[in-house]
């Protein structure tokens, strides 16, 4: 498991500044998330690696993933705009809400690849991407997920497999606001865009060689 992260730490250098046109984003919460989730199967998980158009695409290829939605979380603002949450004064950070099947894929499994696709050591940045809203961090649903992630975490920081310390965030779950559907499958729909082609093309090339036996179809 470890291995893979380290072989996919060089995709985190990778990156350019993820800007966007202004928007209003439309509040979803555990709650609801749990009523659409009638049939007990599927569980939810919160993550923010720097611009979610990044992880979106990557998580999109994911075994055992049902849906994942761009937008923003662990913020004190309601509905923020693009803008209020690009300021850095609402709290907020991009992430994406990941629906998944547990008996294809595990919280661990989800994490690895967390972990491998973004560099988890700089704070509130990941390369061109400055501030708050850029921040690595896990937004746990339930306690099992905290107790994996801040397992997960210190052995990664026991065992050296990055030059300088996880600074990943572990916090609970309250809300999360879906970004405009602009937004929403961003690489699907915009593959031959700059930014696709020079940021997300390398990092999910990537990706899908050390994560092949993972990857749906497979």
């Amino acid at each position: 498991m470890l291995n893979r992260i380290i072989t996919l730490i060089a995709i985190a250098t990778i990156s350019t500044s993820c800007a966007r046109p202004s928007e209003k984003v439309k509040e979803s919460s555990l709650t609801k998330n749990n009523k659409e989730m009638s049939s007990g199967i599927t569980d939810t998980i919160t993550l923010g690696g720097g611009c979610y158009w990044c992880v979106e695409a990557i998580y999109q290829e994911l075994k055992g993933v049902e849906s994942v939605a761009s937008g923003f979380s662990g913020g004190a603002r309601d509905n923020p705009s693009y803008e209020q949450v690009c300021s850095g004064a609402t709290g907020h950070a991009e992430v994406v809400q990941i629906i998944f099947d547990p008996k294809q894929v595990t919280v661990d499994e989800l994490l690895e690849v967390f972990w491998s696709v973004h560099d988890p050591t700089t704070l509130n940045r990941q390369g061109a991407d400055i501030g708050t809203q850029y921040r690595s961090v896990i937004f746990y649903h339930n306690l099992e997920q905290k107790e994996i992630a801040e397992k997960y975490k210190k052995k990664l920081n026991d065992e050296h497999t990055f030059d300088n310390p996880v600074v990943t965030e572990i916090s609970a779950f309250t809300k999360f606001f879906k970004a405009d559907e602009y937004h929403q499958n961003y690489y699907k729909e915009n593959s031959d865009q700059p930014y696709c082609t020079l940021v997300i093309r390398p990092k999910l090339d990537k990706f899908q060689k050390v994560f092949k036996d993972k990857l749906k179809g497979h």
